[in-house]
């Protein structure tokens, strides 16, 4: 694994920060990686007073389109180029597999190849004239831009947000996650030596580790952070969305999911059983999407979960360096704590453990921050167990009895981000695809995504859009221009 990070990059300057130190801890072992030193206050505000001065920056202000794209192809060319470094760090921050997170690095780099395409495309517009006059719709940068991150998936999240708003002429702020700050900062480096690279000011990135009642607290209030761009919880989206609110600037927000995921009694079953395993246990479930609720023709639903159970039973749990793993530790010892005290709490509502229910016993697994892959049954759709984010390996199974019972549970929730169908008959897909309420469905397949597919949540999971062409203009202001073209004077001349 490369040498790991511990500077922070404040206002152009790799330094160690002013604020409390957080050690970042490998979930896998509890070894500490490193000891980082947060942000402070004073140091959000000196990096957003650089970045607001570096947006204005001739040098960048008036890069032609097709210059920014330069700019972002080169960023995807590094990140490509250190994919298995990235990897290796992620791995070690998160405990997920190097499969996956090199995956990740990857997708990182895809999304800055792809806003490079999608600036060097885009057009503003000559609108219809209705006078002497030629109207025109241009876009403009916003100026500083504030992106806070969750620990799930870090270096895949940034892209999403750092790659549109630089595309669209921005300056960034970024704090990722407490828990997992290193593979942001390894990112950092890359863009800064790109920016470096082209003469551009490397005060156009920030990356600002810290807590949220800190850190990121002072990013969202900071006068010179005229956009929002947020993932993580639902509840602390609420309170960026109140101040963005006060201040009058836009936000975007991906919160939180309790997606259902269903299988008709006409579904493939094997496709279906490694869907359902997919959906869920990857990444040991800490992803928003998670197909954490099972919704089982009822005809169907003893068969089809008594054999998922078999196969669950059968997953490999260790260490994301394995590369046998299938699911690894979760993110943090506290986290993993909480995920048990949510399964304790299914058995208090009357649950049945099917399978797993508590951290993996053994000598490979007594330091880590590990938890077995969990199926519950015999619960109610409004059990606080399956209305709840739990945000780990935890899967409830439901029947239903046909399909207006199927999306009355399903939508039966206050978050829709996702849903997965499994099924051979494509009207119904069709249906049952639009009757429910998220913001995005898969159809005989799960967890899949392309850079150039909007992803948006319903209800309380979010606010806003990331990934398409859109993105772009998300991160821009809308100017319209008038040119007179008559010589005739206006009615009130002279």
């Amino acid at each position: 694994m490369p040498l790991l990070p511990t500077d922070i990059l404040i206002a152009g300057q790799w330094r160690r920060g002013a604020g409390e130190p957080v050690d970042t801890v490998d979930p896998a072992t509890g070894r500490v990686l490193a000891t980082i030193h947060s942000a402070s206050v004073a140091e959000v505000g000196e990096a957003a007073e650089a970045a607001a001065r570096a947006a204005a920056n001739p040098a960048w202000r008036d890069l032609l389109a097709h210059e920014r794209a330069r700019l972002l192809h080169r960023i995807a060319e590094l990140t490509e180029e250190a994919a298995p470094e990235l990897a290796a760090v992620q791995t070690a921050d998160t405990g997920k597999t190097l499969a996956e997170t090199r995956a990740l690095a990857l997708s990182a780099a895809g999304t800055f190849r792809y806003m490079a395409a999608a600036l060097e495309t885009a057009e503003d517009t000559v609108t219809p004239s209705r006078g002497p006059y030629v109207t025109m719709s241009v876009h403009e940068p916003i100026g500083v831009v504030g992106a806070i991150n969750p620990w799930n998936s870090p270096v895949a999240s940034d892209a999403q947000k750092i790659a549109p708003a630089l595309a669209a002429g921005n300056a960034v702020l970024l704090k990722p996650a407490a828990w997992t700050p290193l593979v942001s900062l390894a990112l950092g480096r890359l863009i800064t030596r790109a920016l470096d690279e082209f003469g551009l000011p490397t005060a156009l990135l920030s990356v600002l580790p810290g807590s949220g009642r800190t850190v990121g607290d002072a990013l969202v209030r900071h006068p010179l952070v005229a956009r929002i761009g947020f993932t993580g919880g639902t509840e602390t989206g609420r309170s960026i969305a109140a101040i963005a609110g006060q201040k009058l600037v836009p936000a975007s927000l991906e919160l939180g999911g309790k997606s259902p995921t269903i299988v008709r009694a006409d579904a493939d079953i094997e496709q279906a059983l490694a869907g359902v395993l997919f959906g869920i246990f990857s990444s040991s479930g800490q992803s928003c999407i998670a197909g954490s609720r099972l919704f089982v023709a009822r005809e169907i639903h003893d068969t089809f979960v008594g054999e998922l159970v078999e196969r669950v039973r059968k997953l490999r749990v260790g260490p994301g360096t394995d590369p046998s793993t299938q699911v690894g530790p979760l993110v943090h010892h506290r986290h993993r704590d909480s995920v048990a005290a949510y399964v304790d709490l299914a058995r208090s509502e009357g649950a049945r453990v099917l399978c797993g229910g508590s951290a993996p016993t053994g000598e490979r697994y007594q330091d880590g921050a590990y938890y077995l892959p969990t199926v519950l049954d015999g619960l109610a759709n409004a059990s606080r167990t399956c209305r709840e984010e739990i945000f780990g390996p935890v899967l409830v199974a439901l029947p239903y009895d046909d399909e207006d019972d199927l999306v009355r549970q399903a939508n039966d929730s206050v978050y829709g981000l996702a849903c997965g169908i499994w099924t051979r008959d494509l009207r119904a897909a069709w249906r049952i695809a639009r009757r429910i309420e998220a913001g995005t469905v898969w159809i005989n397949t799960y967890k899949q995504f392309s850079a150039a597919t909007p992803f948006s949540g319903w209800k309380d999971s979010g606010l806003g859009t990331e990934k398409g062409r859109d993105a772009i203009r998300a991160y821009q202001r809308q100017k319209s221009l008038y040119w007179g073209t008559s010589d005739a004077p206006l009615p009130w001349a002279g």
